[in-house]
């Protein structure tokens, strides 16, 4: 057992069951034109750190651990969409509509794809998820619980919603959770900052988080 340095205090890593996860690196969040920059939003804030995610990824690859992706998408036929998602707000573009990139978030459409930096390799698990969090009506917990991991090293968009989310439903199912803060981004900095104070709050009640270098180190040793 190796320890990561991190906040609250250090991380205890076990590296025969910790996994990866990246949360949503998709086009239709990072790229202009994509769903995200429809909304209103500085898509610069998330291409920002796919260098650092594209670190994380390969520091993990190079030691044999696990790597999950996972990618917010519907059916085609919106069956998993809540009308109270779709409609909430006014955007310009609603999900299912089509847009610059194919139809916005729908499972197999180019916009819905991992950023090609950042793309799955053969072996390494994608989960597809109808909601924010990616333990929500997917198959994630049971193939978790099929490779014996117990930890989770996560990165990825947004801090304060996907990412947080599926933390916090980790933290719920028993994982040990970190949070790698060059490697996630959210559209408002200040969103970001209060998800990472309120992950590492009150002894870590959420989880863990560390910076990017100091993870590397520790999985590298």
């Amino acid at each position: 057992m190796a320890d990561i340095k991190a906040l609250p205090f250090s991380f205890p890593l076990r590296r025969e069951s910790v996994a990866l996860i990246v949360i949503d690196m998709q086009r239709d969040f990072a790229e202009p034109g994509g769903f995200g920059e429809s909304l209103g939003n500085d898509v610069s804030y998330v291409t920002a750190i796919v260098s650092d995610v594209k670190r994380l990824i390969e520091g993990f690859r190079a030691v044999g651990l696990p790597v999950i992706h996972t990618q917010e998408c519907h059916r085609p036929d919106l069956s998993d969409l809540p009308p109270a998602k779709r409609n909430r707000g006014t955007p310009t573009l609603r999900i299912g509509d089509v847009g610059p990139m194919g139809r916005i978030l729908i499972s197999g459409e180019p916009g819905t794809a991992i950023l090609p930096e950042l793309a799955p390799i053969d072996g390494e698990i994608v989960i597809e998820k109808p909601g924010k969090g990616a333990f929500y009506a997917t198959p994630l917990g049971e193939t978790l619980k099929a490779r014996g991991i117990e930890q989770l090293v996560f990165a990825g968009v947004t801090t304060e919603v996907c990412v947080q989310t599926t933390m916090r439903e980790a933290n719920d199912r028993g994982y040990e959770c970190l949070l790698v803060e060059e490697a996630t981004a959210s559209y408002f900095p200040e969103f970001k900052q209060a998800a990472l104070d309120m992950i590492r709050a009150q002894g870590g009640i959420v989880g863990w988080t560390a910076h990017l270098d100091d993870v590397l180190e520790a999985i590298d040793a």
